[in-house]
Parts: C-alpha cells; structure tokens; sequence
C-alpha cells in the first residue's frame, strides 16, 4: 500500500507542475494580451482555441498514445506545452497565439489523460476514493497558486512566459524517471448524441449551456478585471477566489441534490448565479472589493452546477455506463466552453465590459427554465435509488479522469 502511494505521490507533482503552469499561462495571455491592445474577440478566441484543441486531443490522444506509450507520449505532450509558453512570449501577435493556444489545449488534454490513466492503474478497491480526492485538492491547490503568481511581477515582460515553460518542463520529470509499468491503453471516446439526451434531456442542455458561461467567465474574467481598472494582483485574487468559492461550494449543494430533485437544485443555483450576474452587469462596479466579493459569490454558484447535472444524468443510467455517460456530458461542456468566450466577447466589446455576465446569466436563466420545465415532464429518481453526490471536476479534466470516480466501474485489486 505504501509503495502505491509513493508512485501516486510522484504523479501528482507531475499534476501540480502541469496544472500550475496551466493556471499561470492561462491567466497571463488575457493581461498581456489586454496591455498589448489586443482586441476582446481576439482574446476570447483564446478559450475557444484552447476548448477545441481539448477536445481534439479527447478524441485522437488514445490512438497515439498506443503507437508510441505512455512516457514517450506525456513527454511530447509536455515539450509541445513549454515550447507554446515561450513562443507566445516571442511572438506576441493575436492570430499567433489563438493557433498556439488550440495547441496547448491539445497537449494539455494528452498529458492529463496520461497521467490519469496512471492514476487508474496505482487506484484499486480500496483507495480509489482517496486518490480521487487527493487529485481533486491537486488541481484546486495548484491552479490557485499559478494564477497568484501573477501578482508577484510585471506581465510585460518576458518572465512570466519562461517561468510557465519551466513549469511544463518539471511536470516531465516525475513521469520521465518512474519505474512504473505502462498503464493500459487510453479509452477511445464515443459520443452517443442521441442515448445521452434520452437518458437526460436536463444533464444534456445544462451541460452545454454551463460550458458557455463557465467558458466565457473562464477565458474572459481577466479581461474585465483589467477593464474595471483593478490591479493584477487583485485580477489573479478574483479568478482564483471564484475557483475555490466553486470547490467549497460543492459540498452543501451536493448534500441538497442528495436530498431533494437535483432539477431543482439545478435550477435553484443557476437562477442565483444569474442573478448575481445580473446584479454585476447593472451595478457596474470599479471598486476592487465589490468586485471580489461579487465574483466569488458567483463562481461559488457557476462552478457547482455541472456536477450538479452529471450527478442527475447517472441517477437515470445503469451504473456500468458512468464513464460514458459522465464522458459524453463532459464533450458537450466542452462544446460548449468553445462558444461562450465568442457570445462573451461580443457582449463586452459592443455593450461594456459587464457584458460579460449578461451572458452568463442568459445561460444560467436557459439551465433554470429549462431543468424546471423538465421536472413537470418526468418523475424524480427516488432518493433511496440514487448515488450519493460526488464533485466532478469540470475544467481540464478527461475521460480518462472520470475513471478515477469512485462511481465508476471499480477496477481489480
């Protein structure tokens, strides 16, 4: 068993390097690009790049991570994210880093499917709930702490853009020195349009529409930050409050999907996140700490509605379709993280930069209307009948992830 968590310990310092760099270079593109003029379509096209090129990865990583294995493919997937990093602090051009973005999103998708499929081989009966919940605490810890250290230097300069390719680099080593045998092949994915509307209509639109407002505030928040005038520090302390406000979020409101329709949980939170976001595009503040408070209110609310919406879609599937049905509901959030950057930008650029959350709340009132709408249609799953809620990581995660649910089909000691 120690042995197991030793090799576990290693992957996920491989995790937190990739994760962190995520976060910083994530954050760091909207600023620079910003300080740079760049346009807001163009910068929203970065989250709609990085979504498509995820999603690419989703569907074509397995076949190449069978021709050339596991070491050999998270290395080139990490190469390809640290060589992005430094060219986009040398080309420093808008159409240059909407095509490098797609890239990174494509390695970054590869590399975590690895690595979690590594996950998936060291997890058995008895600790797979553990490694889960060590590797969700990994990527919230980690993402926070990338995204803060924006605010300890100057996003003008090329630091930032070297410091994020170190980072990538390091996350190669855990997996590159581990006597760890190949784990097996990556599962391809198969996306069944028709069976998961069936199964859930309400976890089928919820998640695509989540995708638009979660892609838009994700790729856009910086964006207005810097627009509302408040510092980079301050900008890197708002997407990080709202990241963890949705980590701690997600225990009280999976405990009242435990307990009541999940539909209605649903539409509940995304009727508060849509007035909260509301409430930020009419009152228009400049001052940092509404600001902060404000948004990290809302992403307490935005970031606990898809789990919310997976965890309702497999109260109606068999228990040995988890991994398809949580992986296809996470392509159509995928699908959707491609639009909302495009409708959020447009939003800031013609109305204001509070545009932003017009959109989001045009989102999340579509989740309420129509997940209320569904409850008239069909019986609630008895409570006795269902599973226990469970946090279902959203952004950056992959089929292969989803393995890692205790929920899913247990693999052999």
């Amino acid at each position: 068993m120690f042995r197991s968590f030793v090799q576990v310990f290693a992957l996920l310092c491989g995790t937190s390097f990739l994760v962190m760099a995520s976060g910083l270079h994530g954050l760091l593109l909207p600023l620079r690009g910003g300080a740079e003029g760049f346009s807001t379509t163009s910068l929203g096209l970065l989250g709609t790049a990085w979504a498509g090129g995820f999603i690419t990865a989703c569907l074509l990583a397995p076949r190449l991570v069978r021709r050339v294995g596991h070491v050999r493919a998270f290395s080139a997937f990490a190469a390809i994210a640290a060589i992005v990093a430094l060219m986009t602090g040398i080309l420093v051009q808008a159409t240059a880093w909407i095509a490098l973005r797609a890239l990174t999103g494509f390695a970054m998708a590869g590399a975590y499917m690895v690595i979690e499929s590594w996950l998936n081989e060291r997890a058995t009966n008895a600790n797979r709930g553990q490694i889960f919940g060590l590797y969700m605490v990994v990527n919230f810890a980690s993402i926070t702490a990338g995204q803060m250290m924006i605010g300890f230097g100057d996003v003008h300069n090329g630091t930032f853009f070297m410091l994020t390719g170190v980072l990538f680099c390091l996350a190669l080593i855990p997996t590159a020195i581990s006597t760890a045998s190949s784990p097996k092949p990556l599962t391809e994915v198969q996306l069944d349009l028709k069976a998961l509307y069936r199964n859930s209509p309400v976890a089928f639109v919820g998640c695509m529409l989540i995708g638009v407002a979660n892609g838009a505030f994700g790729t856009l928040g910086a964006v207005y930050g810097a627009a509302t005038g408040i510092t980079t520090t301050e900008i890197a302390l708002m997407m990080s409050a709202s990241v963890m406000g949705g980590a701690l979020m997600q225990i009280p409101v999976g405990r009242m999907s435990d307990r009541t329709d999940r539909r209605y949980v649903l539409a509940f939170v995304a009727g508060a996140a849509a007035i909260i976001g509301i409430l930020i595009f009419l009152i228009g503040s400049r001052q940092a700490t509404v600001i902060l408070f404000m948004t990290a209110i809302y992403g307490g609310l935005a970031y606990t509605l898809y789990p919310v919406a997976v965890a309702h879609a497999n109260d109606y599937s068999d228990s040995q379709n988890f991994v398809k049905v949580t992986g296809g509901l996470l392509l159509l959030y995928g699908f959707g993280t491609m639009v909302g950057p495009i409708l959020g930008a447009w939003a800031m650029e013609y109305v204001a930069p509070e545009g932003l959350f017009a959109i989001t709340a045009l989102a999340h009132v579509s989740i309420m209307t129509h997940a209320i709408i569904r409850s008239r249609m069909r019986a609630a799953m008895p409570i006795a009948m269902r599973d226990n809620f469970q946090t279902v990581p959203s952004e950056r995660a992959t089929p292969e992830g989803i393995k890692l649910d205790p929920r899913a089909e247990a693999q052999p000691d």
